[in-house]
């Protein structure tokens, strides 16, 4: 496995947007369409990137970077994994740690030392994927998500 990160672009948004999850998971992440659309609204504070292994694209993700949390705390400066869409037949093979990672690399270069992930909460949902990379939940919500945070 050797996967990278490549942006959108022209030539590679028509495959993007056919990435699908598992069934059961289509409920607990936006379609890379949402995405997109979002990223295009947020301009500069979204980094949509499109997950390869060699030609193979296996996934997307895209982080929010140095974004204000709360209006009421300016100094709240925070950036993290916003979405990971990993294509149902390639999940369980390293991806989504691939993911996170490249996120808190580019979170660092920028010169943050946390970062920030939600999540719906309950059995069926990815929890246990994210505490097992650290993240620690805050106790806090994000629009009935819970909010976890990894120290970098």
């Amino acid at each position: 496995m050797s996967p990278r990160l490549e942006k959108v672009t022209p030539a590679n948004v028509a495959a993007a947007l056919d990435i699908e999850v598992r069934p059961d998971q289509r409920r607990l992440v936006a379609p890379v369409a949402t995405s997109l659309a979002e990223a295009y609204a947020h301009g500069e504070t979204a980094w949509p990137r499109l997950i390869y292994d060699g030609d193979r694209l296996v996934g997307f993700l895209m982080a929010f970077l140095d974004i204000q949390w709360e209006e009421t705390r300016p100094d709240d400066i925070r950036s993290g994994l916003w979405r990971l869409n990993i294509a149902a037949d390639q999940q369980g093979r390293g991806y989504g740690r691939f993911a996170v990672r490249s996120v808190a690399d580019e979170v660092r270069r920028r010169g943050r030392d946390r970062m920030y992930v939600t999540w719906h909460p309950g059995d069926d949902g990815p929890e246990r994927f994210y505490q097992k990379l650290g993240f620690r939940i805050t106790g806090e919500h994000a629009d009935g998500e819970t909010v976890g945070e990894l120290l970098l």
